[in-house]
């Protein structure tokens, strides 16, 4: 019979009776691998971090400053272009702007003489400049005029400056002189074949300033055509004046 008190010795039995395989391979990196971790398992993956833009708690990504330049930029052009097409169109609804007009009245030429490329003459030139407008005032702060043949420029002259109020009639005087100006043959021929009448052109080139009340415009040049103005003349006579009454000028800004 077993004696009961006698101490226990030894070791309890195992709960894995198969021991884990000897390193065979000590230097191997497969070996230290399958010994350090059984089952190889591949890298976790990169976090992905989500940040709500409606949430404060969460950072949030630094925008691009050029392109946050850029769109406040391209805000600032539309506003702008916005607001001076408001001032513009309330500014044409209240003042209503019309160009001046011009009116050739009269028209005399004297002294011609025309020698084989060079012209020497007279010319005086009445025009009546009306302001239609009810609330415009117009400067002109410089006035040239010229006479041309075709588009040969035969006289240059300047007017004196003068004001226009609103509903305004102005009559201007332009005279010119030509003192053995040359302006070739082709010109001196074409006026000699003329028969009853020789056709001028004159221009206005006008610098000006608008002002309505509190609101002033900057400068602008004025530009003034009248053309086809016949003058009568003969073959005996060395002037003559307008044919065919007063002519209308074109006006343009």
């Amino acid at each position: 019979m077993e004696n009961q008190s006698r101490p226990a010795t030894g070791y309890p039995a195992s709960a894995y009776p198969h021991p884990p395989p000897p390193n065979t391979y000590p230097n191997s990196d497969a070996a230290t691998a399958a010994t350090a971790y059984p089952y190889v398992a591949p890298p976790p993956p990169h976090p992905n971090y989500y940040y709500p833009n409606n949430n404060p708690h969460y950072p949030q990504p630094y925008p691009d400053p050029r392109a946050t330049f850029a769109r406040r930029l391209f805000a600032v052009l539309i506003a702008s272009f916005l607001i001076a097409l408001t001032v513009a169109l309330a500014l044409w609804l209240i003042l209503r702007p019309r160009l001046p007009d011009f009116r050739v009245d009269s028209l005399a030429l004297s002294n011609l003489n025309l020698s084989s490329s060079s012209i020497t003459a007279n010319w005086a030139i009445n025009f009546t400049v009306v302001n239609p407008n009810k609330k415009i005032t117009f400067y002109y702060d410089e006035v040239q005029a010229g006479v041309y043949y075709n588009d040969v420029s035969l006289s240059q002259t300047t007017v004196p400056p003068f004001v226009q109020p609103t509903r305004n009639q102005t009559r201007v005087r332009a005279t010119f002189a030509a003192a053995g100006a040359y302006v070739g043959k082709s010109v001196v021929e074409g006026i000699n074949g003329s028969r009853g009448s020789v056709n001028f052109n004159v221009r206005v080139l006008a610098r000006v300033r608008l002002k309505a009340g509190w609101w002033r415009a900057r400068q602008r040049y004025l530009r003034v055509y009248c053309g086809d103005l016949a003058v009568g003349n003969s073959s005996s006579s060395a002037g003559g004046t307008l044919v065919g009454g007063p002519r209308e000028c074109r006006v343009a800004l």
